[in-house]
């Protein structure tokens, strides 16, 4: 494996190849052929609860990811613990110690991240009729996209989508899933 190290004979930072592993971590640079001896960087890991909330009930989970890693609410991360699913989450809530909640923090302040799946989704949908509205609850891909306009299918009955509301509180003409927090619609 080839990687750019500092090089004390070229004076510059030059591919190498690692030669020896082990206490002394020795490379030979690619361009002059020198074999020195470099410090290997070690990531310290950092043991992180997150707390999924997926449909209608939540998962707790422990993961290792890099205690330098910088986490923010909004972001999406794989949720892999090596033991349960693997679950794409949408971080909702950063909870550091003494109940603290930041907006943005580092993975080793952190003592739970708050989520919710972002893979598979519930929408909400409210389709009208006849002066009577009924609500439904479709599954659906985090990322799949919903359109004013378009024609869909909610417990066997079809609607065509009026409007979309999201998380943010925008009303936009198409949306991704995960970002959805009520759809409403027309029977067709």
């Amino acid at each position: 494996m080839q990687e750019e190290i500092f090089c004390p004979k070229c004076d510059a930072f030059t591919e190498h190849v690692t030669v020896k592993l082990g206490r002394e971590h020795l490379v030979r640079c690619e361009v002059c052929g020198t074999v020195h001896p470099t410090k290997l960087e070690r990531t310290k890991l950092t043991s992180l609860r997150v707390i999924i909330s997926a449909k209608d009930a939540s998962q707790r989970r422990t993961i290792e990811i890099p205690a330098e890693d910088l986490l923010t609410v909004g972001d999406e991360i794989l949720v892999d613990d090596g033991v349960g699913d693997v679950a794409m989450v949408e971080i909702t809530s950063i909870e550091l110690e003494g109940e603290r909640r930041e907006e943005t923090a580092r993975a080793g302040d952190v003592k739970t991240l708050w989520t919710r799946a972002v893979d598979e989704v519930v929408v909400k949908v409210s389709v009208h009729w006849r002066g009577k509205t009924t609500s439904y609850a479709i599954s659906v891909k985090g990322d799949e996209t919903f359109a004013v306009g378009e024609a869909r299918t909610a417990d066997g009955r079809r609607f065509r989508v009026e409007k979309i509301k999201l998380r943010d509180g925008r009303s936009p003409d198409r949306a991704y899933a995960k970002d959805i927090i009520r759809v409403w619609g027309g029977a067709l």
